[in-house]
C-alpha cells in the first residue's frame, strides 16, 4: 500500500469529533492521525500522551468518539488499558466505536475495550478489526519487505469497509478472525505478562548512544546512561518501538529479532 494512500484512509477513518489512538510501530500511524486533523479540523488524541498528562476526563464528546489501537496476546496493550479504565467522557457520545489492528487474530481485544468501558456506563457501538503486519519481531519475519506490501495492500478493503460502516454509523460486531473469550483471556493473562519483561532487551555494540529509544517510550521505561538505553523499569508496553526505530538496529529481543527484520516507514527523532 502505498504511503499517500494510507494517509488518505486515515484521514477518512479520522474524520471524527474524538479519536484516541495508540500506535506504536509503524509511526505513520500517528503522523497520518495529526496530519488528518490539521486537514480535517478533527481533534485525534494519542493514549500515551494522555497517560503521561493524567488526562483522562473530556466534555466535547455529544457526538462521535473513536478507539484505535493494536493487539498484544490477543487482548489490549497495558497502557490502553489503563486509559479505558480511567477515561471519562462527561457527555454520551452517539457514537463510539473501536478498532484494532492484529496480525493474526485480534482475540477479544473488542470484547475487553467493551467490558472495560460498560463499567463506566460507556456503550461501544461497533467494533472492527484490520489486518496488518504482525510488528511482533521476536515471533513473526518482517524481513521481506515485498511480503509486508502485500500485507498492506490486503488491508485497504478492510479499511474502506470500516470507513463505510463508520461513516453510516452502523452498530455491531464486525471483528474477523476472533479467538474463543476463554482462550483469549488465558493466552493475554498468561503471555502478556511474561512479554513485557524487560530483562528480555539486549542492547548491541553498534549502538550510537542517540537516545532515540528512550525519547519515545511511551511509558518513560528507557533511560540513557553512559550513551547506552538502561530498561529501569521492570516491564513496559512491549510495543518494541524502540526496537523498529533504532536507526541502527542495535537493540534486540530475545534472539530472533535481527533476522526478522525491523518496520518503520520512517524515523522517528
Amino acid at each position: 500500500m502505498q504511503l499517500s494512500n494510507v494517509r488518505q484512509k486515515k484521514k477518512e477513518l479520522h474524520r471524527y469529533d474524538l479519536l484516541f489512538f495508540f500506535f506504536p510501530p509503524p509511526p505513520p500511524s500517528r503522523y497520518v492521525a495529526e496530519r488528518s486533523a490539521a486537514a480535517t479540523g478533527d481533534e485525534t488524541i494519542s493514549i500515551p500522551d494522555c497517560c503521561k498528562s493524567d488526562r483522562f476526563s473530556f466534555d466535547e464528546t455529544d457526538k462521535t468518539v473513536g478507539i484505535v489501537c493494536p493487539t498484544y496476546s490477543w487482548g489490549l496493550p497495558s497502557i490502553v488499558q489503563e486509559f479505558l479504565e480511567k477515561l471519562t467522557l462527561r457527555s454520551r457520545p452517539s457514537y463510539l466505536w473501536f478498532a484494532a489492528t492484529y496480525g493474526t487474530t485480534p482475540g477479544q481485544t473488542g470484547r475487553f475495550a467493551e467490558d472495560i468501558l460498560k463499567r463506566s456506563g460507556l456503550t461501544v457501538s461497533a467494533k472492527f478489526s484490520v489486518q496488518m503486519p504482525d510488528t511482533w519481531t521476536p515471533l513473526f519475519d518482517l524481513s521481506s519487505k515485498e511480503k509486508v506490501q502485500r500485507i498492506n495492500a490486503a488491508a485497504e478493503p478492510q479499511i474502506d469497509r470500516t470507513i463505510q460502516l463508520i461513516q453510516s454509523r452502523t452498530s455491531g460486531d464486525f471483528m474477523q478472525r476472533k479467538m474463543p473469550l476463554w482462550l483469549a483471556k488465558s493466552v493475554y493473562g498468561i503471555e502478556y505478562p511474561s512479554m513485557r519483561q524487560t530483562h528480555h532487551f539486549h542492547v548491541e555494540d553498534s549502538c550510537i548512544g542517540c537516545g532515540l529509544c528512550a525519547r519515545n517510550c511511551p511509558v518513560s521505561a528507557i533511560q540513557l546512561r553512559d550513551k547506552r538505553p538502561v530498561w529501569v523499569k521492570e516491564q513496559c508496553v512491549m510495543c518494541l518501538s524502540c526496537l523498529h526505530h533504532c536507526p541502527k538496529s542495535a537493540i534486540q529481543y530475545g534472539s530472533r529479532t535481527k533476522k526478522h527484520g525491523q518496520y518503520s516507514h520512517f524515523r522517528l527523532s
